[in-house]
């Protein structure tokens, strides 16, 4: 290996995600924050389109091939795939090698690419071994766990990991927080009754566990439990990890005036 192997950097392509760019863009700059700390390359592929995921859980099987085609191009040519939420990154990683099975020309060119997707905290905690954040948040927080960042990645540990390297923050865990918040992408859309059953018992553990603010990985559920508190009248603020890990949470909190 020579001198300039050694120093390369690592690349990372950003998989920003739908939400993020039209709601919350303060968690991709934090993203990129925490990524460069890390020591890597940050690059944001501007073809770089929705993951796939609503046609994909609608049963829109030609279109979702038609994104992941145009999403593998756009980031096949980075050492890893990065996105600040555990439902895009689990459909990258876990679902796109399903649309491509015994197709002799994607099928390997999907497996490839679908190793190098992470989500942003798992990413930073299992593959760069960051143990620690240079980060402040005087006040208690509460941690959410979101179904396709636990149940298909395996990431509960990770933030809780770092989390309690942030100067000033105090953990309070709420009961079962890895109990569904009720949004589920499409489901909340298609079922806004049992959503709203969910998300009203996922706020009163919210309020019993006491903290400030309420953190999770996916922004899907937090507008989702941000608006249900806030509706309830709730002073529960509500922030993407990332913001808190990146000592970015200038930005008022979802629901109340921040994008």
């Amino acid at each position: 290996m020579n001198a300039t192997e050694e120093t390369r950097k690592p690349r990372v392509g950003l998989f920003v995600t739908c939400l993020v760019d039209l709601f919350r863009p303060v968690v991709g700059f934090s993203a990129v924050k925490l990524i460069e700390a890390a020591g890597c390359e940050v690059d944001v592929p501007m073809t770089q389109t929705c993951c796939g995921q609503p046609a994909y859980n609608s049963g829109d099987r030609a279109d979702t091939r038609a994104i992941a085609e145009n999403t593998i191009r756009a980031f096949e040519g980075y050492d890893y795939v990065v996105a600040p939420s555990g439902s895009c990154a689990g459909m990258l990683k876990k679902h796109y090698p399903g649309l491509f099975r015994g197709d002799p020309t994607w099928e390997k060119r999907t497996e490839a690419f679908a190793a190098k997707v992470h989500e942003l905290v798992s990413f930073l905690a299992d593959e760069m071994k960051v143990t620690s954040v240079a980060a402040r948040h005087d006040g208690s927080v509460t941690y959410h766990d979101s179904c396709s960042g636990l149940r298909e990645l395996g990431i509960s540990a990770q933030p809780r990991a770092l989390l309690a390297s942030v100067e000033g923050l105090t953990m309070r865990e709420m009961r079962d927080p890895d109990v569904c918040c009720g949004f589920g992408g499409t489901f909340c859309v298609k079922y806004p009754d049992i959503s709203n059953a969910i998300v009203e018992k996922k706020t009163e553990t919210i309020r019993e566990a006491g903290a400030e603010t309420l953190l999770a990985g996916d922004l899907g559920c937090l507008m989702n439990m941000a608006g249900k508190l806030s509706r309830q009248g709730s002073g529960v603020e509500a922030r993407h990890v990332a913001e808190v890990l990146a000592g970015m949470t200038d930005e008022p909190p979802i629901g109340k005036g921040g994008r």
